[in-house]
């Protein structure tokens, strides 16, 4: 597989538009994998699942690749009460999100952002459900790509949060304070670790990393 053989593949995909600017959907993304590696592997796995029904948040990690090689892997977090669609498909919205995710990191629907068409929309649905201010989202490189769909969205419609700035809620800070303890593992440790004060300003990236670390000492000591 060559670099010439990803441009390609990712000349095929279809953007949105959405204020201005585009992003792949997941559908996409998934098919210029499938046509580059049909053989290949994309792997989830829920981290988390926690809260009182109506408000439980999820974490997902999807790993994408081809054999034994990761070629890229991402997380996302979903909280059950952020929007109307989340009260019925927040898991499935989060799962979506974090493959999404995986492919972008594995250099396919990148040309303007990381995030996927569905994780921008979820994250203004959020923003719009909360009242919360816009927050830029990281650029990406801005290598050209013709083919695009353009959609409406609701007006004004803020710009995209970058997903590492939203904060964790209580019942995330309970699961991961348990699980800490299962392991012998300090909370003062873990700040440091993200170069946080309190363990409520940990974002759902950080606490989908962490829960990784954890599992994965637990892992290991089952050896």
């Amino acid at each position: 597989m060559t670099y010439e053989d990803i441009r390609k593949a990712n000349e095929s995909i279809k953007t949105t538009d959405i204020k201005g600017k585009e992003y792949a959907e997941v559908p996409q993304r998934v098919k210029a994998f499938r046509m580059l590696y049909p053989l290949g592997f994309i792997r989830t796995e829920m981290l988390s699942n926690e809260g009182e029904p109506g408000k439980r948040v999820c974490v997902f990690r999807a790993c994408v690749g081809v054999g034994e090689i990761t070629l890229g892997t991402g997380t996302a977090y979903e909280s059950e009460a952020s929007s109307f669609i989340n009260k019925t498909s927040y898991i499935e919205n989060c799962e979506t999100s974090a493959v999404g995710r995986a492919l972008g990191f594995a250099g396919l629907g990148i040309d303007t952002s990381i995030a996927s068409y569905e994780e921008v929309q979820n994250a203004i649905q959020n923003q719009t459900k909360g009242g919360r201010g816009p927050v830029e989202a990281p650029e990406a490189s801005k290598a050209g790509n013709n083919t695009r769909t353009a959609v409406k969205t609701p007006e004004p419609a803020p710009s995209v949060p970058a997903r590492a700035s939203v904060t964790i809620e209580q019942p995330q800070i309970t699961v991961l304070r348990t699980a800490m303890q299962q392991i012998g593992q300090t909370e003062d440790k873990m700040l440091k670790h993200y170069g946080k004060e309190r363990i409520e300003d940990l974002t759902g990236e950080e606490y989908a990393d962490a829960l990784d670390k954890i599992k994965a000492c637990k892992d290991r000591r089952k050896k």
